[in-house]
């Protein structure tokens, strides 16, 4: 039976029954939602009613942790507005279990709803005819606004449903009937159709890194960010505080992917992409392959490294300013090396090495005038020393405070440092490197500047800053102690101190870790990970101290000169024995045929590689349109328009005259329909990701002969080119 009319137009009365009884519930449910909004909204607005001007910080801290926890709550009740509801479990004891987005109680704090990441919820994603458990039915849920539109029965063990009961079994299966849909331009949450292997990858261990392996349309994205949320869900204490931070391939697939989570009630959740992770820079350039692949190599960690020695000088000849202010060539080196050993970042070091230079023009200004150099003396000469123009310009540029962009700007820029760099760089590399000063960054830029930022260390602030900083700290953690709050997992005593030191609003925990580049975060999601280069990986991981990751990629779809080709390549050496990988196979995306056309092209691009299996028979074969004149944009003009989304994808230049999408910027996106721009300027892996984009339709425009494999495939299912 499914959940349609009968053919003779009349209504089914078992599916109009059970409409009309699961809406009754669905609007119980909503009432609860709504009245637990309103009080947490009431409680918000009202957290500050009747506080007096200047409280004691325990009450100003009451108020704060008051309205923040009201104001989440609020956000994640939004959140799930939308599809609250989509399942329910009827087990052998005649328990019936809804499940949906977030979980609500009643009155007297019955459950009413199973939040999904419950692990009472766990049957409705793992149960099967083969093995059941305790249930006996699964329901599909399908709603539009507040409203059941739909429903679909699985029976998982019919033998214990009686007559009467089979009578009211409705509709079909609910994946099929998900995959059956139309996409939009905003990814969905799939938690009412995620599949058992799926559900391995999202409740696997918190502990180490997790990669999820899998081909074109296998979910693991859409596992992942599930993963993410349950991990929130059941580690709260541990992630909370500090965060989730997902990684994605581009902009666009973040935006693609954005209102997931949210509505899976997780809201502090920060999304960036490998050229968003060093707060303050924006990358916009380009980098041709062969500086992609000079920019991530592992090498650039010592070469980094090498550059910020060379900032790090001794005269030759030592120091000599006249009045007596010497400091002889080996001071001045031992001065160095003595810097150097104290292993501090390079900024940090420079301010002992430049206190041991003063100090000794200090003592032999007091020699040649004959007088002792005392306590007194030790005290204001450096700082006097210091305020004199000639001393700072002769010190200044022996050790000088250095930002990450001047380093790096450097380096790129400067054909002599880059030379003196061997053998840490090949000439190969550092021809790849050198560019025009004042060049845009580009995102392989950005792991260096991450690096950098390590060795070199913030330029130091002045004493009046760091004293207000430490006393704001100490306060901050005296209130927490005092309170008894010291391992209140919503606040720390970093959060409270920007907060009293703040005029403005509160930051949330992923405003904080969004513009903190050292933020320590308690788990992180890598997308598209087999693009990320060696120094990403670096960058990465100091956002992770704990190395709780979750790794999702495909090796197949390597694009990138600097990306991944194994994962025990890219991993053994930064987690070794702490990752281990789950493989994703069944392809609920891409229609048989189309995967076909993919897999022939795989043969080529990754030989060694196995594409998933797709369960979607698609009902259109894949056609090729010949373009004998080359002109493409009027041969899309032509193409009938279709429901539903659309992509074209064309090599870099074709796509930037056309307005098209390059193969780089459809990673990880999907669309009812694709074209793609001549197969044939698509090298073998690029034309793999740009097939498998599509959900129903795909259409080739060639003005050149097809590549062969895809030329043999399509003659097979079409009988023509």
């Amino acid at each position: 039976m499914n959940g349609t009319p009968a053919p003779t137009g009349v209504p089914d009365p078992a599916l109009a029954e059970a409409l009309h009884s699961e809406q009754a519930g669905l609007d119980r449910l909503y009432a609860h939602l709504d009245a637990a909004r309103e009080r947490a909204l009431r409680t918000r607005d009202h957290a500050h009613d009747g506080a007096e001007a200047g409280g004691t910080h325990q009450a100003r801290l009451e108020r704060e942790v008051r309205a923040r926890e009201a104001a989440r709550t609020a956000a994640r009740l939004d959140a799930v507005e939308r599809g609250l509801c989509f399942g329910r479990l009827d087990e052998r004891d005649g328990t019936v279990r809804y499940i949906g987005r977030t979980g609500l109680t009643d009155e007297a704090c019955e459950p009413l709803l199973l939040d999904w990441r419950a692990p009472a919820a766990r049957p409705f994603y793992t149960a099967t005819p083969a093995h059941p458990g305790t249930v006996v039915r699964r329901r599909h849920l399908h709603t539009e606004g507040r409203t059941v539109t739909g429903l679909d029965d699985e029976a998982l063990d019919l033998a214990r449903i009686d007559e009467s009961g089979r009578r009211a079994l409705v509709g079909e299966a609910a994946l099929l009937a998900a995959l059956a849909r139309d996409r939009t331009d905003r990814m969905g949450t799939a938690v009412a159709t995620i599949q058992a292997d799926q559900d391995r990858v999202i409740r696997s261990p918190l502990p180490g890194a997790l990669v999820v392996q899998g081909g074109p349309g296998t979910g693991k994205t859409l596992a992942a960010l599930h993963r993410a949320a349950y991990l929130l869900f059941t580690h709260r204490a541990a992630l909370e505080r500090r965060g989730v931070l997902v990684i994605g391939p581009t902009a666009g697939f973040l935006r693609y992917i954005e209102e997931v989570l949210p509505a899976l009630g997780e809201t502090e959740v920060v999304l960036r992409t490998v050229g968003e992770l060093f707060p303050g820079v924006t990358a916009t350039g380009t980098d041709t392959p062969a500086a992609a692949v000079a920019k991530g190599g592992p090498w650039m960690a010592e070469v980094l490294r090498r550059a910020v020695a060379a900032h790090q000088s001794a005269p030759a000849e030592g120091i000599d300013l006249g009045d007596g202010l010497r400091v002889s060539a080996r001071a001045c080196a031992q001065a160095r090396d003595a810097a150097r050993g104290l292993r501090a970042p390079h900024n940090r070091a420079r301010t002992h090495y430049l206190r041991t230079l003063l100090d000794a023009l200090a003592i032999s200004q007091a020699l040649s005038l004959g007088r002792p150099y005392d306590a007194e003396e030790a005290h204001y000469a450096p700082r006097e020393l210091w305020d004199r123009a000639d001393v700072r310009a002769a010190l200044d540029p022996l050790w000088p405070a250095l930002t990450p962009q001047q380093l790096l700007e450097r380096l790129c820029t400067d054909r002599e440092l880059l030379a003196g760099l061997a053998p840490a760089l090949t000439p190969e590399h550092a021809r790849a490197l050198l560019r025009p000063p004042g060049s845009p960054w580009t995102a392989e830029d950005v792991p260096l500047l991450d690096e950098a930022a390590e060795l070199l260390g913030d330029l130091r602030p002045t004493d009046r800053d760091e004293a207000q900083d430490s006393d704001g700290l100490a306060f901050a953690q005296g209130v927490l102690t005092i309170t008894g709050q010291t391992d209140d997992v919503l606040l720390d005593a970093a959060a409270l101190a920007d907060r009293f030191r703040s005029e403005g609003p509160y930051r949330s925990t992923a405003e904080r870790a969004g513009a903190d580049r050292t933020w320590a975060y308690g788990h992180v999601v890598v997308d598209e990970a087999q693009e990320l280069s060696a120094m990403a990986w670096r960058t990465v991981l100091r956002r992770v101290p704990t190395n709780s990751l979750t790794i999702v990629g495909d090796l197949a779809q390597t694009g990138s000169p600097a990306g991944a080709r194994s994962w025990a390549q890219v991993l053994d050496p930064l987690v070794p024995g702490r990752w281990r990988e789950e493989r994703l196979t069944v392809n609920y995306r891409t229609p048989a045929p189309i995967m076909a056309l993919a897999a022939a092209v795989l043969r080529t691009a990754a030989p060694g590689q196995q594409p998933p299996e797709s369960v979607r028979p698609g009902s259109e074969p894949p056609r090729a349109v010949p373009v004998p004149d080359g002109d493409f944009a009027t041969a899309l003009a032509r193409l009938p328009a279709a429901l539903g989304t659309s992509g074209v994808i064309a090599a870099d230049r074709t796509a930037e005259a056309l307005g098209a999408l390059t193969v780089a910027a459809a990673k990880g996106l999907e669309f009812d329909h694709v074209v793609v721009v001549e197969p044939a300027a698509l090298a073998p892996r690029d034309l793999y990701v740009a097939l498998t984009r599509a959900t129903r339709t795909l259409t080739l425009l060639h003005h050149r002969p097809l590549p062969p494999d895809l030329a043999g495939v399509l003659r097979a299912q079409t009988g023509a080119l």
